[in-house]
């Protein structure tokens, strides 16, 4: 049985804390079956849970009778006591998601990026915030908390937003600030790949594993780095900004590749566009490239196969320092694992005896978002929980 010693006040807290962490994790219970999951009285866990009850935060959703004895109240999280959103700014794509505490999306939107300017976009985001929330019968103001995804790496001395060049115009002065003042609720903002690693971590292919990376390879190249089960992004925020690693392909560094990063310059969506240019096939995007592949084009099979190396050269470069173990491929280019592995595989096999498992996300293209969600609740059950303790 856990210590009963203490200031009362902050032990109710506690307890109310651990119950509520508990339901949240594993679902609805009664009292009997809280008080053997979590090593408290059945007293206990009776007066915590009139204390959750009271604060909205619990309800009791059932009970169970028709067996000796009296009949047994059934109590569970309510979800909707709190809402947060998520929001992923990408080059083609804005998406936003409403989501209750335990992650589960009430309302979503994906429309295209059609923003001509850095202000527009920020107007743009704010406009389906409004508007995921109508459809979904809710008002805006009731979010407690949202976590932006973006690319680049927000500079807390300048409050630029560093390290974002697919998106011109968005690491000017101010935009972050501009940003979170249009959403008009408590927010932050996050690198994209970063949050994809925790919604991998927290709802898809790294649930369970301490040690993993995400390796997010489509319009941009970038990583998000998972140790002992949290998420490292090292001293300035830029750990994983794998797009700068040496590339052996990438020829004489040009102000582009120093802008974009080399790796990204030959490996991304663009990369292999003119990768299959210079080979003489008619196709504009990474998307045509692999479909002709898949069509039986042996010019195109030849661009994804070199594709496959030239990622197989960065995951090699990436476990040689982390080890992990697991590796997430994801992107537009980087979750073709079926057509990828091989390659992969074979090019790493000659450059080192690193043999890291690799799977495609299990998140597609909702990775950021989860991540974003997944943040937010963070932020937002502390916040819920500090009004209600406050209020005991």
């Amino acid at each position: 049985m856990r210590s009963q010693v203490g200031n009362p006040q902050l032990l109710r807290t506690m307890n109310e804390r651990l119950l509520l962490e508990h339901l949240r994790d594993h679902g609805a219970a009664s009292r009997g079956d809280l008080a053997k999951a979590v090593g408290l009285s059945k007293p206990t866990v009776s007066a915590a849970l009139a204390g959750l009850e009271q604060a909205g935060l619990v309800h009791m959703i059932g009970s169970l009778s028709g067996r000796p004895g009296p009949t047994t109240a059934i109590y569970d999280m309510n979800a909707r006591a709190g809402l947060v959103a998520g929001v992923d700014i990408g080059r083609d794509f804005i998406r936003l998601a409403i989501a209750d505490l335990r992650g589960e999306f009430v309302g979503r939107r994906d429309v295209r990026n059609t923003a001509r300017s850095a202000a527009d976009l920020v107007r743009r985001v704010r406009a389906v915030a409004h508007e995921v929330a109508a459809e979904s019968g809710l008002d805006w103001a009731a979010v407690s908390y949202a976590v932006i995804g973006s690319p680049g790496v927000l500079n807390p001395t300048t409050g630029r937003l560093d390290f974002a060049p697919n998106l011109p115009g968005w690491g000017r002065p101010g935009l972050a600030e501009q940003l979170r003042a249009a959403l008009e609720v408590d927010s932050a903002i996050e690198n994209d790949i970063n949050l994809a690693a925790v919604g991998e971590l927290t709802f898809g292919a790294g649930r369970g594993v301490q040690n993993f990376v995400l390796v997010s390879i489509g319009t941009g190249v970038g990583m998000g780095i998972v140790i002992n089960g949290a998420l490292y992004s090292g001293g300035r925020g830029t750990a994983g900004e794998v797009s700068f690693l040496p590339a052996a392909d990438a020829g004489v560094p040009s102000p582009d590749s120093r802008e974009h990063g080399m790796t990204e310059a030959v490996t991304s969506g663009s990369g292999v566009a003119h990768a299959a240019q210079q080979a003489g096939l008619g196709a504009t995007s990474a998307k045509e490239v692999f479909a002709a592949a898949a069509a039986g084009d042996p010019v195109a099979q030849g661009v994804v196969l070199a594709e496959g190396r030239r990622i197989g050269d960065l995951i090699t470069a990436v476990t040689a320092v982390l080890d992990p173990d697991l590796v997430v491929l994801s992107g537009g280019i980087g979750r073709n694992v079926d057509v990828l592995g091989e390659p992969i595989a074979a090019r790493m096999a000659e450059l080192a005896p690193f043999r890291p498992p690799i799977v495609a996300s299990a998140l597609g293209d909702t990775g950021v978002l989860h991540g974003a969600v997944a943040r937010a609740l963070d932020v937002a059950r502390d916040l819920l929980f500090e009004r209600h303790s406050q209020g005991a």
